[in-house]
């Protein structure tokens, strides 16, 4: 379907950046700048691990959060936040952007071997091939292999 009417939402009006730590968060929002978003609203998942102790402790897993968005808002000054804390990393992002009303959801891979792709459920391979609005994939620089 080709969309060229003046009436299609831009693309860009509000981004949700999905971020893991103050280093992914700095770095994804760098690659994001280029296309200036008019919205950004940066997405920090809290893992729960489902009737197993939580990988870090709450205040730990939201002090990352903080770091993490103030990292994005040295390059997005205005950008809004989210925290989300589920079990499924992929549908947490999924309702969030729901939830704030993204018009895409703009993310930077962060590798790793197929192994790791493998035990990790490809996130990635779902969140691309799942999503219900448009998936930017991000470069990532040469630096970060």
């Amino acid at each position: 379907m080709n969309r060229t009417t003046d009436d299609d939402q831009d693309l860009l009006a509000h981004v949700l950046l999905p971020i893991a730590h103050e280093e992914d968060a700095r770095a994804t929002a760098r690659e994001l700048e280029p296309y200036q978003p008019k919205r950004v609203t940066a997405l920090h998942v809290v893992e729960k691990a489902g009737g197993a102790p939580d990988k870090t402790p709450i205040e730990q897993s939201e002090e990352l959060a903080e770091e993490s968005y103030a990292a994005v808002r040295s390059v997005f000054p205005d950008a809004d936040d989210h925290t989300a804390y589920a079990r499924d990393v992929v549908g947490a992002i999924f309702d969030a952007a729901e939830k704030v009303d993204a018009t895409a959801i703009a993310y930077r891979s962060r590798g790793g071997n197929r192994l790791m792709q493998f035990l990790s459920g490809d996130l990635s391979l779902k969140l691309v091939t799942q999503a219900d609005r448009p998936v930017i994939a991000l470069p990532r620089a040469d630096s970060d292999g």
